[in-house]
């Protein structure tokens, strides 16, 4: 267990993420996350959209946080994340560790099958204070690390201890891609050494007795017209991953805000990167069917941002929201 003082410490030079922003966020500094050291919460509560093993019987225990390190061209939580849409100021709630702590316990209380954080990399602190005093408070759920990849070792090697299922995108291995589709053409070559790290120290995915797992789950979703480069992710994949990891593989992208027509991905597009996964062997993990239509952008300016019969907001969330 660390000292509350010395965790915060990061904070002063922060270096949470490969930015290495290096700005002293304590004294209401931001880098690139948009974000000083008050950790705000966007939302709050029961999410049953995620991949079946977190989504559990009730839905996962979610918090999201605002700002991020990456900003993604088209990300579907723009309204909290920033990016070339702006952000909504409005939207978060600042919360203490205290008050975070509580928040994920009356997750357990709510019936979450898990404490699944969403982009906090760039409250990292803050986050494994607020769980060790969960934890003394009685939290006993699995903690769900949900993040982009753009994660520092830095950073990693403070929240490692605490994570029990990675969530973890590889959104591309190609400069251009990401480029066009993360903010940032260095995402290609940082998520590399971030799964190396996570691959030594979570070599192999436990399949817990109620259907949840333990480890790493990885994310990747085809970018219209860069089908080639998701092949070249899927080799990466069943090379370097395959014996250590799940794969979620998703194929339905939508613009945050539909201002931008892309072609969509073509049934015989989808039959190929299927019968690559079979080629490659590539068994273990999630496919997201073609014909799947419903929009997930969600609008946190609403107390359940998430399409109806999806999702449930905590009320403590709620009573945190408008006091």
């Amino acid at each position: 267990m660390m000292e509350q003082t010395h965790l915060l410490d990061a904070y002063r030079q922060c270096e949470l993420c490969p930015n290495y922003c290096r700005v002293d966020r304590s004294n209401k500094k931001t880098g690139r996350c948009g974000e000083t050291d008050e950790v705000r919460v966007a939302w709050s509560g029961l999410h049953r959209g995620e991949e079946p093993p977190v989504t559990g019987k009730n839905g996962s225990g979610m918090i999201f946080f605002c700002g991020c390190p990456l900003h993604c061209a088209y990300c579907q939580n723009h309204q909290i994340s920033g990016g070339i849409y702006g952000g909504d100021p409005s939207i978060g709630v600042v919360v203490t560790v205290e008050e975070l702590a509580t928040l994920m316990l009356s997750l357990q209380d709510f019936g979450a099958a898990n404490i699944n954080l969403v982009t906090g990399t760039h409250f990292i602190p803050s986050i494994v204070a607020a769980i060790e005093q969960a934890r003394i408070r009685g939290l006993e759920l699995q903690i769900v690390w949900n993040t982009s990849g753009f994660e520092s070792k830095e950073g990693l090697k403070l929240i490692d201890p605490y994570v029990d299922l990675y969530l973890i995108d590889v959104k591309t291995l190609d400069e251009k891609v990401a480029k066009t589709f993360c903010g940032l053409p260095a995402y290609s070559a940082s998520i590399l050494p971030v799964m190396e790290f996570l691959k030594k120290r979570h070599p192999k995915v436990v399949e817990l007795e109620d259907g949840s797992l333990q480890g790493l789950l990885v994310r990747h979703l085809l970018f219209p017209g860069t089908i080639d480069a998701t092949k070249e992710f899927l080799k990466y994949f069943a090379k370097e991953l395959k014996d250590s990891a799940y794969l979620s593989l998703m194929v339905q992208f939508v613009p945050p805000l539909n201002d931008v027509v892309f072609p969509e991905i073509t049934e015989d597009d989808y039959d190929e990167l299927i019968a690559l996964m079979d080629t490659l062997e590539i068994e273990d993990g999630f496919v997201q069917e073609l014909s799947e239509n419903i929009s997930w952008i969600p609008d946190f300016s609403q107390d359940i941002p998430f399409p109806k019969g999806f999702a449930d907001v905590l009320p403590f969330f709620l009573e945190l929201k408008h006091r």
